[in-house]
């Protein structure tokens, strides 16, 4: 059965990301994905970045990184993957990346999720990832391109922004070819009404180049990401294109929004719920 596992910024924001270790173990997770959003301070109404003191942003990360892993291996999880701040077209943020990928090596990542520019084609995008791939390449890590959206205020529904669609997304994957180079499928993102797409579609359309995910759910409008089974998305089809695919990675489960109902109190009980949700789509995916 595929092992499952999930971002960590939701229940470290409750508890700090020491503790959110230790209970997304107990909750049942094998794994979890290192949310290293917090290494900038981003605004998103004046597109600025300001100075941040988050261990993940200092000189001596990786030795707190290390210290993250220890603590994972304590209870027995590793990290699977890492997700890198964005957006991309902030230069402050494009800046991190080379760290990024080097905190993941650190931390036992086999993946980092970089996202692409939204606004840029696949050939400007490749560009990027190019100047990335050597220290990629160095740290045994691979960088993974993530279907994104944009927002249409004419239909009031998601549009096309990099990697939104099968024909966007296999452009980037082909204009870097690279072992190091993958795929990670949002399920949430790929099922927005207006991006005239779905999870399905993609899964069948990635093939291979599909090593990692971002697994939520939404009402098909807005980016909700929601625990799985809880709204429109239809995971049962979700759970067939997997196994008809070969899929073999870890679910990732991105639900960051799911945590908002708990407090530090009652964190654990958040995470046994997403850690059901992830187990009953591995349940899904074994008997399709």
């Amino acid at each position: 059965m595929l092992k499952i596992s999930t971002e960590t910024r939701s229940a470290a924001r409750l508890v700090g990301l020491e503790k959110a270790i230790e209970l997304i173990a107990k909750a049942g997770f094998d794994a979890y994905d290192i949310s290293m959003l917090s290494m900038v301070n981003y605004d998103w109404g004046k597109n600025i970045c300001y100075p941040c003191d988050h261990p993940f942003a200092r000189d001596n990360a990786a030795e707190y990184i290390k210290s993250i892993r220890k603590i994972g291996e304590e209870y027995g999880i590793v990290c699977n993957q890492t997700h890198a701040p964005y957006p991309t077209y902030c230069p402050e943020i494009r800046a991190t990346y080379e760290k990024c990928i080097e905190l993941t090596a650190v931390a036992g990542g086999k993946i980092c999720v970089i996202h692409p520019d939204n606004y840029k084609s696949a050939e400007e995008n490749a560009e990027m990832f190019f100047e990335l791939l050597p220290v990629a390449h160095a740290c045994g890590v691979k960088i993974a391109s993530e279907n994104m959206w944009s927002w249409s205020d004419e239909t009031q529904t998601a549009s096309f922004a990099a990697c939104s669609n099968p024909k966007s997304f296999l452009e980037h994957m082909r204009a870097v070819n690279d072992d190091s180079f993958v795929a990670c499928l949002d399920i949430g993102h790929a099922e927005l009404k207006g991006l005239n797409t779905s999870a399905v579609e993609m899964i069948d359309s990635l093939g291979s180049y599909l090593q990692c995910l971002h697994i939520h759910d939404n009402d098909k409008h807005g980016d909700r990401h929601a625990i799985p089974f809880s709204d429109s998305i239809n995971f049962d089809s979700v759970a067939k294109a997997l196994k008809r695919n070969g899929y073999n990675g870890y679910l990732t489960l991105e639900a960051v929004n799911h945590l908002a109902k708990f407090d530090s109190e009652t964190a654990f009980d958040g995470l046994t719920e997403l850690a059901n949700s992830a187990k009953k789509l591995a349940q899904m995916i074994e008997n399709a």
